[in-house]
This record gives structure tokens, sequence and C-alpha cells, in this order.
């Protein structure tokens, strides 16, 4: 048997979450874990680079969020007169791809129409994005856990059904923790009552924000720097004992001797969560002049044109044969379009008079580049190397570096926005 934390902060968790992945992810190896949930709170900066590092461990990766859900609509500041506090927390998990992508549209709503001094949501988009996710009722700071603390059990019990309905099977667990937190064996004792009315399943967490025990200090002066707050300070935030770290089996298996099922279902919980995220970089796609032409073709025009401007007609034989290796390469990699776009925007550029750099970088290497008159550095004069721009036999994304005027950079910033 083994266990897999499901509630678990890193540094992504802002001036709250004191583990660094590296070390966290290193810490859950050492372990023998065979899976772990990154569920930082309202954001997904840490979830690819957790998912890499994961996967490189041998660890199966779970993508998720400790969401921020407003108690009444989330585009509204006031909270409704009867509910406990402004907000509550929910964790969220990927099960699949499209649990992913929901959960990465949960976020954005979160940030670009409920963030009112945090990125909340409501139960009206968690509804409509209940697909591919499993959901997790959370810690003390859950809908659940406040009207269990305010001793209003059937309104807790409403709300779990609302869950469990919206979620459907084997897609909605209530969380039972123990940190030795005052009123938590009160809303244990409640979230345990509700599992037998209800007939949902129980998980064991660790809402874990430090690695090991002894780096509750550290993470103590975090939350100070976070709030602005002397340590001294008797009404600031803190966390009570030193039990938010990463606990083994062993640990785990001691605090719920009563209910060992919901540390084996943590298992069950990660075998039910498998996405595959592909790295590829999505370019936008550069207007057509008519439906049949092709970026590669229109690239082809352009650069011809070009070089006939920078070295006469006819072409120098050296010119036509490095001409013809990078456009063939270009084309074959599929970047024909990247070198469209910097082409226009740095076109748009210069006919508004906003000064523009000569290159810089790897990308002065490129011929096509020079042609295109995004640089003005000849890369055959000074003998610069292609392949140190792009290699064909190490592919990797283009990286086409450009100075504009400070002044007025961001007009060229709106117009690549406005256009693409």
């Amino acid at each position: 048997m083994s266990f897999v934390h499901l509630h678990t902060h890193s540094e992504y968790s802002l001036l709250d979450g004191a583990n660094k992945l590296e070390p966290l992810v290193d810490r859950i190896a050492e372990l023998g874990m065979p899976a772990m949930a990154l569920t930082d709170h309202g954001n997904l900066h840490g979830a690819w680079r957790f998912y890499k590092l994961a996967r490189a461990r041998g660890i199966r990766p779970i993508i998720g969020c400790e969401a921020y859900v407003a108690f009444g609509d989330r585009r509204v500041k006031e909270r409704p007169h009867d509910a406990p506090s402004d907000y509550h927390h929910l964790i969220l998990l990927a099960r699949n791809l499209a649990g992913y992508h929901n959960l990465v549209q949960l976020v954005s709503i979160g940030h670009s129409e409920g963030f009112y001094r945090r990125p909340r949501i409501d139960k009206e988009v968690l509804a409509d994005h209940a697909d591919g996710l499993i959901c997790l009722s959370a810690c003390m700071s859950s809908e659940l856990s406040q009207y269990l603390i305010l001793e209003q059990y059937e309104r807790a019990k409403s709300s779990a059904g609302w869950y469990a309905q919206t979620f459907g099977d084997d897609a909605y667990w209530l969380e039972i923790q123990d940190h030795g937190i005052p009123g938590q064996e009160q809303v244990r004792g409640g979230i345990v009552q509700l599992a037998e009315e209800l007939g949902l399943p129980l998980v064991a967490t660790n809402d874990a924000h430090y690695l090991r025990r002894e780096d509750a200090d550290a993470h103590d002066i975090l939350l100070c720097i976070g709030m602005g707050k002397d340590r001294d300070d008797p009404k600031r935030l803190r966390f009570h004992g030193q039990e938010s770290y990463v606990k083994t089996l062993e640990e785990m298996q001691a605090i719920f001797t009563d209910h060992p099922d919901a540390v084996a279902n943590t298992l069950k919980i990660a075998e039910l969560c498998d996405v595959e995220v592909e790295e590829k970089v999505y370019l936008p796609k550069f207007p057509r002049r008519y439906e049949s032409e092709s970026e590669d073709d229109f690239l082809r025009e352009l650069a011809e044109r070009g070089a006939l401007e920078r070295y006469g007609d006819p072409l120098p034989d050296e010119v036509r044969e490095r001409l013809t290796y990078e456009l063939d390469v270009i084309t074959k990699l599929g970047y024909a379009g990247y070198f469209l776009i910097v082409w226009d925007f740095i076109r748009a550029a210069r006919e508004a008079d906003i000064p523009v750099g000569p290159g810089r970088g790897s990308a002065a290497a490129s011929l096509v580049a020079y042609s295109l008159r995004i640089t003005d550095i000849d890369p055959l004069q000074f003998g610069l190397i292609f392949e140190r721009f792009l290699n064909p036999s190490r592919i990797s994304m283009p990286d086409i570096d450009v100075d504009f005027c400070y002044e007025r950079r961001n007009e060229v910033i709106e117009y690549v926005r406005g256009k693409y």
C-alpha cells in the first residue's frame, strides 16, 4: 500500500507555499509515492514545470488547483448576507485532458471575471466546466467546513449534495484532515457523517505547505513577509502547529487509524487522473492574400524579392544556394508563418516610423531574415552559420530577438495583439 498527496502547495502559492518544486518532487520520489497532485492557490503557474519534473522522476503528475469560490456571484464584490465569509476553498484535479482544459478555463475566469482580493470563481462556472474534473471538498476554509464550524449541518449537507450531483460518480470526494487545528475534530466528525448519509467517499489529505516539520518556522516567516506583519503580531494569520508538511505513508496511517479507507482512496483518485499534455507551440495563422496561397509560397516569394534587392539580379550563386537551403529548412519545420508574422510587424513598425534595431542574437545568421529586412546584418559577409539559429537535426522553436524604440514599442505590441 502507498499514499498520494492530493493537497499540496508549492512556491507558486505565492508567499504562502514554501515548497520549491524540485525538492518537493524529489521528496515524493524518495518516499516511493507513485503520484502527486499540485494544488496551488488560485493558479496553475507551476503546472507545466511540475508536470515535466514529475514525469522525469517516474511520478504521475496530477494537475490541480485549490480554487477560491465565491459564496455568491463571482462578479459581485459584496458577499451574500447569509454567507459565512467572502469565499471558500475547493480542490479541483484534472482527470483527463478535457478536465485540464476546463481547469485552465476556470482559473482564467477567476482572474479575468471574479478577481476581488482573490481570483474567485462561482458555482455557475463550476457547473459549466465540471467535465473531466475531480473535486475534493478541501480544508478548514472549505464551504462544508465553514458551515460545520457554525453548526449549520443542513447547509453543509445541501452543499455536498450539489457538488456530488454536479461532478458525478467518482468525481466528488470528502476530504478529512488532521493538523491539530482547533475545530478540526468537529469538522472531521461532520464530514464523516455527511459521507455516511450521502454515500460519498472519504479521502485523507495533508495540507502540505512546506517540506518537512522543521521547515515550519521558515514558512511562518514567509507568511509574515506576505502580509507585511511582524512575527509577534497577535492578530496576524498563522498556521497552527507544525503539521502542514509532506507526510509519509506511515504518518498518514497513524493519524487516520479509524479511516484506513480514506488513506487508500488517495491511490484510487491518482489512478483516475491521467493527463497527457503535448509540448507544442501553437502559432497564429498569417493572413493569406488569396485562398489557394500557402505560407511557404508567400515566404519564398518575399525572400526572393528581398534577396534581389539586397544582392542584385541575378543573385550570386552563393546567395542562391544559401537562400534555397534556409527556405527548405524553414518550410520543412513548419516555421514559414512565424517568419511572416515577424516580417509583418517589423514592416508595420518601420511604416509608422518606429525605430527598429538591426538585429541581434542567432537570428542574425539567417539570410532569409536579412532578405526580409528582419535584420540588417549580412550573414554571408560575416561568415555567420545558419544552424546556430535553426538546426534541422535539433529542432527547437526559432527565436528572433527584435529591438524597438523604448518609447513606442507598445504600439508594436498592440499591432500584434490586434491583428493576431
